[in-house]
């Protein structure tokens, strides 16, 4: 079967591999993925890795590279293991990457995502999203209602880390939101600001392309350019008697976003770090004492957020789709995927693959 595999730093290949085969285990579900979104995460890995990828089996999964990527998909169920009745052969689904064990501190808690070896489909695992077939554990299996397509059911992943960002932000109806970057991340965590009832949203980004995009995708935002002025006070200008925000979302990963949060919320507001930081970043630990704010640091999602996004979705209250930029064949995965992602034009968001 043809799927795209990471063998090291800008080293990805469409390649021909064995598709999987023998008897499922009784928690198997084989799926065939229908599209896969190319993630953040494997732009790093495309960069620089491997990162998250194996050199060496994964200490839970037992997988290591050359790497199957794809880890935000949708797909249609091939056959199903013994044990396994929430799903059956033809159902559409949205897969829930993550692997960890039911049974250890956090898995006994539902707390699967904090696991200390946790693995993931398309990251840390046999099989990804951009394989023709792929082999998941029944739990990484979500069924989604008809009225979803399967652009937003592979949309679903991406999302729960947007609104997993709202959450421990407290967002609620009347809310006044900083989100800062309007990369994907950032657009869909201006999406759900808005589908949780924030009344007032500002993004915040530097590139003229994505702060076009956002506009469009969101018309109801306040977008505004960080070196035009002072963000801050730009922030102040805009929220009642200037205190700021109630909720600032960090979406890019930069010690210079993290800082800029926190002077853009107001007093005992909430600073929620979303974007991934690949380096340690200094901060004013007196301005954090001195504002009283809380400060939320997030991992991942709670996979039970599963059907919650599925239902906002379907109701339009959540619309992922308007983040998809470009839609791409297999083939293309170099080229116009990863290159163009890296471009510092910025004309993408999110681009999905078809295997």
């Amino acid at each position: 079967m043809r799927a795209v595999r990471f063998h090291g730093a800008r080293d990805i290949r469409v390649e021909d591999v064995a598709e999987p085969s023998g008897v499922l285990a009784p928690d198997d579900v084989l799926i065939a993925p229908a599209v896969t979104g190319i993630c953040g995460t494997d732009l790093h890995e495309f960069l620089a890795g491997p990162i998250v990828t194996p050199k060496e089996p994964h200490v839970y999964t037992g997988a290591t590279n050359p790497q199957i990527l794809g880890h935000e998909f949708s797909a249609r169920v091939l056959a199903v293991g013994d044990a396994v009745s929430h799903v059956a052969a033809g159902d559409r689904i949205s897969i829930q990457p993550l692997l960890s064990p039911r049974n250890d501190y956090y898995g006994k808690r539902g707390l699967f995502h904090l696991s200390p070896v946790m693995g993931c489909v398309g990251l840390s695992w046999a099989w990804g999203g951009m394989g023709e077939k792929a082999v998941i554990k029944d739990y990484n299996a979500q069924p989604v209602p008809d009225s979803i397509t399967d652009e937003q059911a592979a949309m679903i992943e991406p999302a729960a880390v947007a609104l997993y960002g709202v959450d421990r932000g407290g967002v609620t109806a009347g809310s006044t939101v900083l989100v800062s970057g309007a990369g994907p991340i950032g657009a869909l965590t201006a999406l759900a600001a808005h589908a949780a009832g924030a009344a007032l949203i500002i993004v915040s980004e530097p590139n003229p392309n994505r702060r076009r995009i956002i506009s469009e995708i969101a018309p109801y935002a306040m977008v505004v350019d960080p070196r035009s002025g002072d963000l801050a006070q730009i922030v102040a200008d805009l929220t009642e008697e200037g205190v700021g925000v109630d909720v600032a979302l960090e979406c890019v990963g930069l010690e210079a976003s993290l800082n800029a949060c926190v002077k853009a919320v107001r007093r005992q507001g909430r600073v929620v770090q979303v974007g991934l930081h690949m380096k340690p970043a200094s901060i004013d630990a007196m301005l954090w004492a001195l504002k009283d704010i809380t400060v939320e640091a997030t991992w991942c999602y709670p996979t039970q957020i599963w059907p919650r996004i599925a239902r906002m979705i379907a109701t339009g209250n959540f619309p992922v789709e308007k983040v998809i930029t470009a839609r791409i064949d297999a083939k293309d995965v170099v080229s116009k995927g990863f290159e163009a992602l890296l471009d510092p034009a910025g004309e993408h968001l999110k681009i999905l693959v078809t295997t």
